[in-house]
């Protein structure tokens, strides 16, 4: 298989939840965080984890789980310093970057195997794209190295948008909304709760 890495979106403020931490909600026994990790993980694929600048209490949860941590020291300033920082700490062998977001309850470790096998199976020179059952795009996008230099070039909140909507995109339909739902809110929680009693 074509060498790829997982890198997990985990450095963001939370800055709608109103005080609270988006990935240390529970879902069961575990944190969301923990739960985007350990699935992650699961796929045998190498993981990055991106986390904010220390006092955090995001790390301990990756204890046992993640292994590699980057530090986002600038992750206020948009999602790009995030992709740059992870993008950076990529081994040479990696010919592509999943870019999997810890807020996505639904994503399963399947969905991740799919979208790294449709990237193999295009001998990882294409771009990746997660979509909705109906096949409204959401995450994860998968990433090939020839791209790395012009996403760690991006500035501001816009992630890969930029870059991304350039190119190509081979579309994935993941199950149901498995790449569409994110929980950003205290209002996205109870729905997504609501639904999965």
């Amino acid at each position: 298989m074509i060498p790829l890495t997982i890198l997990l979106f985990a450095a963001g403020s939370s800055s709608r939840m109103k005080g609270r931490d988006k990935l240390m909600e529970r879902i069961g026994d575990e944190t969301l965080l923990q739960r985007s990790a350990r699935r992650a993980v699961a796929t045998g694929l190498p993981v990055i984890a991106l986390l904010p600048p220390e006092p955090t209490p995001r790390a301990a949860e990756l204890n046992g789980l993640v292994e590699t941590r980057v530090t986002v020291p600038d992750a206020g300033d948009g999602m790009s310093r995030s992709i740059g920082a992870g993008l950076a700490a990529l081994p040479d062998t990696a010919a592509g970057a999943m870019m999997v977001m810890a807020d996505m309850p639904d994503l399963d470790t399947g969905d991740l195997l799919v979208l790294a096998a449709r990237f193999d199976a295009l001998d990882g020179d294409s771009v990746i794209r997660a979509a909705g059952a109906d096949g409204t795009p959401g995450s994860p996008a998968v990433v090939p190295r020839r791209l790395f230099a012009a996403l760690m070039a991006l500035d501001g909140d816009t992630g890969g948008r930029d870059v991304l909507k350039r190119e190509r995109q081979e579309i994935v339909p993941l199950p149901d909304r498995h790449a569409l739902t994110d929980l950003d809110t205290p209002e996205d929680w109870a729905e997504w709760r609501a639904r999965n009693r």
